[in-house]
Parts: structure tokens; sequence; C-alpha cells
């Protein structure tokens, strides 16, 4: 008789306060016997991890996954194929794994990129996605705004990679959310000067968790340090 496999679940686990988890992704969370992460950095507790430890018991086995921060492709890929190596025992022997995804398992996230090796590798396996809050979200409802009403046009740009897109969308776009912009803060303050938007700006750095910053005047912040956790939305 062959052995049925286990599933993966991606369940996302919102973007630093542990109440933000949904019903279902807390179900699985603490049903579930093994559960993966992204490791932290230099031996820190993980942002994900951080987020879902109220939530564990000692009885369940925690699988911290390394994956990278580079954007060489070939040390990102090997990465992927280790954690893939990693789960697939588990899932072969029929244990569900629960891999806790900070944000929204759909949205630029880490998930992706270990479920489709991990399908590459053994296309019979089942995987379900559990959303979650992501980043956008948890940024308007910390400064208090909605991201968008009526017919207005959203876009979301990944920052670090299309800055050079800002100006053309800043001729078509409503509402612009840059993802990750601490990398480039500089230039997108320099672009917004030059348009008089620096009022129409805010910035949320860590997002719902203890250590949130929100920057509103933009004008009189140019050369801001920060995290990798920020976000920049503009509304014209």
């Amino acid at each position: 008789m062959t052995q049925k496999l286990g599933i993966l679940y991606g369940v996302s686990v919102g973007t630093g306060d542990p109440e933000l988890i949904t019903v279902k992704g807390l179900n699985l969370l603490q049903n579930t016997s093994i559960i993966a992460f992204p490791a932290g950095i230099n031996a820190q507790i993980g942002v994900a991890e951080k987020i879902i430890d109220p939530w564990l018991t000692k009885k369940q086995k925690k699988l911290p996954l390394n994956f990278p921060y580079v954007l060489d492709e070939t040390q990102l890929e090997k990465a992927w194929q280790v954690a893939a190596e990693i789960i697939w025992p588990y899932l072969a022997q029929g244990e569900d794994v629960v891999f806790a995804c900070e944000g929204d398992v759909s949205f630029y996230s880490t998930f992706t990129y270990l479920a489709e090796t991990l399908k590459k590798q053994h296309p019979e396996v089942e995987i379900i996605r559990i959303p979650g809050v992501c980043s956008p979200m948890a940024a308007s409802a910390a400064l208090g705004i909605p991201l968008t009403i009526r017919q207005q046009r959203l876009v979301v740009l990944p920052a670090l990679y299309t800055i050079e897109e800002l100006e053309k969308v800043l001729d078509w776009a409503e509402v612009i959310v840059l993802m990750k912009v601490s990398s480039v803060y500089p230039t997108v303050w320099e672009i917004l000067h030059k348009r008089d938007l620096l009022k129409n700006a805010w910035i949320v750095e860590k997002a719902t968790t203890n250590d949130e910053k929100i920057y509103r005047d933009l004008e009189n912040h140019p050369h801001l340090k920060l995290s990798y956790f920020s976000i920049l939305i503009i509304q014209l």
C-alpha cells in the first residue's frame, strides 16, 4: 500500500502582531506537528518565528530554513532546493508541514519559491495556501487611512527592483505602494520633492510590531535610515 503524502500548508501569519493570524491559520499552526519558517539572520529569531511563537507548544518540531537575503539567483535556487529537501522527508512519511510566512503567502513571498521548487521535485505533493494580512493593508491601517476608495487605481512596486518605473506610474496611478523602499529612499525622496508630492506620502516601518514607526511629513525627512521592512504609500 502506497504511503499517503502529507500536505504542505503555506500559512500567512501577518506583519508582526500575533493576533493578526486568521482563525484557519491559527488552527493549522496549533494542530500540526511540524512547523517550518524562515530562519533569522545572525542567529537572531526571525520575524515569522517571533509572530507564531506565542501559539506554539514544546511538543511541536520547529524547522528553521535558511533563505539568504541576496540577489544572486544561483544562491537563492540552492537555498530553495535545500529547504525543499529538508521538508520532503516529513511529507513523504505522511506528516503535514506548516510553513509560517510573514505577511501573505502569495504576496512577494519566500513560500512561493519553496512551493515551486518542491512541486518540481515532487509533482504529486499537495500544497495549500492560507491567505492573511499583507503589509500594504497593515500600513494603511496603521496610518488610519483607506488604501483605496471608489475607482482609484492602485500600483504596488517592489522599489528595489523597479525604481525607474516610479516616474511613469506617477503619471497615471492614484495610489502607489513602494515595498522595501529603504535602499532607494533618497532617490524616491528626490522624485517626490520634484513633483511636490512629499505631503502626499507616508512611510510605515515595521507595521503592527512593537517597533512600528510612522513618518507623515516627508518634507522634513530627506535622509531617513529605514529598516528593510519599510513601506511608502503615495496618494495623489
